[in-house]
């Protein structure tokens, strides 16, 4: 949109005598203008551009549903890290994920994702992270750990995963909305 000319601006009231005030009136026009124009119901910055994410949680994170064997679908909240940001790049994706140690599922991805790994101490049922640079793993048992792990994301709702995942090898798929 460009701005208002001095003739526009005079043509107006009221009559401004400081060109300073001008450029305020005409920003304040300008505002307006995009509001009327398609700004109504989004929201706009202090300086009335648009902010380039949103305040909502669920808009600057895409929603990703893990679904087990099929038939049993979980909603994952992705981490806002590049790990996380480079694993949906991957997806959609199924993997054959076996068992280890009666507490998680786990699969090679097809490539290395960036990695920040930490001790989280304490591993949650539900909590989807990365070992090492390429190694995706879904745990479903809450237990100490000391090994380090990239966070990816969390299950929103772990009810029923423990049954969902079963003994053995899961055949899981991973998707983003």
């Amino acid at each position: 949109m460009s701005p208002c000319t001095n003739a526009e601006l005079q043509s107006l009231r009221p009559p401004f005598e400081h060109a300073g005030r001008r450029r305020r009136y005409a920003a304040c026009l300008s505002l307006a203008a995009t509001l009327l124009v398609g700004g109504i119901g989004h929201e706009l910055a202090a300086d009335g551009t648009r902010p380039t994410g949103s305040s909502s949680a669920s808009q600057e994170r895409p929603q990703m549903w893990m679904t087990i064997g099929g038939t049993h679908r979980f909603a994952m909240a992705l981490e806002d890290n590049p790990t996380a940001r480079a694993f949906a790049q991957l997806l959609p994706m199924v993997l054959d994920m076996p068992d280890l140690n009666g507490n998680e599922k786990h699969a090679r991805l097809p490539r290395s994702l960036p990695t920040n790994a930490v001790r989280p101490g304490t591993i949650r049922t539900g909590d989807v992270m990365l070992y090492g640079s390429d190694t995706l793993v879904v745990f479903y048992e809450t237990f100490p750990s000391s090994y380090s792990y990239t966070r990816i994301g969390r299950l929103t709702k772990v009810e029923g995963l423990v049954e969902a995942l079963g003994t053995g090898s899961q055949r899981i798929g991973f998707e983003v909305d």
